[in-house]
């Protein structure tokens, strides 16, 4: 996947944490940006790989998006997802979210790491727009981690938001 020009995308480096938490923040993810970094540190510099932790940087090197490649828990296995994909709205439409997402994508090829999951909701239904269009499969009753499945929940709210085309694309993305 091709970065639009001006674009980079970049492993951790330490600070990135208040990066994040300014994105997360932005969207009401979290109360505040400290409370918002304490997560990030608590969740991924503890133990995780950072190389995993990518960072989308733009032209004159402020931080506006962020994706994780991380490793949860299903029943004391390990379950793959593409974690907290953010892109400030700024740097939106422009394929930086989809250039994340195959980034996130290529960390887990080549660890020969699959299946891969997504955990989302419904207000981010760009989002969920671009998953399903990169082979991304909605599931009905499939979970990990902590994770509860409200499919049904989240089809009804994205009636509510999306064309009946969109719709139809979402279903024909979705697992029996």
């Amino acid at each position: 996947m091709t970065l639009p020009g001006g674009y980079r995308i970049a492993a951790y480096h330490p600070g990135n944490e208040y990066d994040w938490a300014r994105l997360e923040c932005a969207v009401d993810d979290f109360e505040n940006t400290d409370e918002a970094a304490a997560y990030f540190k608590d969740r991924y510099l503890a133990d995780g790989d950072r190389e995993d932790l990518l960072f989308l940087i733009d032209g004159v090197g402020a931080v506006v998006g962020s994706c994780i490649a991380w490793t949860d828990r299903r029943e004391n296995a390990p379950v793959n997802s593409l974690h907290w994909l953010i892109v400030d709205e700024a740097h939106q439409g422009r394929g930086c979210g989809r250039a994340l997402c195959a980034a996130v994508m290529n960390r887990f090829c080549e660890r020969d790491c699959r299946p891969i999951y997504i955990h989302t909701q419904p207000w981010s239904w760009k989002a969920i727009l671009l998953y399903a269009s990169m082979g991304f499969r909605l599931q009905k009753t499939d979970t990990f981690g902590t994770y509860v499945n409200q499919y049904e929940d989240a089809i009804d709210t994205l009636r509510g938001l999306l064309t009946e085309e969109q719709i139809r694309t979402l279903a024909d993305h979705t697992e029996p």
